[in-house]
């Protein structure tokens, strides 16, 4: 029997990911979004050029939008390139969008893109979050348990 042929990881790749996201909300849930993109936006994420710092999803007209999401221009697409910062439809079963609208319902509750990649496949996507919004206390007391966790693996590595 022959072997199977390993999948390259160049395909399943990070290409913008909101770090600051984990620490301003609280992640409840999480749903993975496929992306409607130009040829030329798609040609940019390979080439890993892209920000979803600023941005967010929103539903209008009974569909789901990411909104704010920078991705450079692709500079060898000369006469068919894209707006930087367009709204890019994402998606989902009608299924996920009625529960991520009844998640959105209710108060305090917001839709924040965790992660932008490449899935095996070589399809790109989009990880959602369902989040609400932390206090500066919130916020505080994270940071400690991160400190805690990191200073008791020094001690366990001195000492184990």
């Amino acid at each position: 029997m022959a072997a199977k042929k390993k999948k390259s990881d160049s395909n399943n790749k990070v290409v913008a990911e909101n770090r600051r996201a984990r620490y301003d909300y609280a992640i409840e849930d999480t749903i993975e979004c496929g992306m409607m993109l130009m040829g030329s936006e798609v040609k940019s994420l390979r080439g890993g050029s892209a920000h979803i710092n600023e941005s967010y999803a929103d539903i209008e007209n009974s569909e789901l939008w990411l909104i704010n999401s920078y991705i450079s221009l692709y500079t060898d697409a000369r006469n068919f390139g894209h707006e930087e910062r367009r709204r890019r439809k994402l998606l989902v079963s009608k299924k996920e969008l009625a529960r991520l609208w009844k998640a959105k319902s209710r108060s305090g509750m917001t839709l924040v893109p965790l992660k932008m990649y490449f899935n095996d496949k070589g399809t790109a996507k989009l990880l959602l979050g369902i989040a609400k919004g932390k206090k500066q206390s919130d916020k505080r007391d994270t940071e400690k348990a991160r400190d805690w966790q990191r200073q008791k693996s020094r001690v366990m590595k001195d000492f184990g």
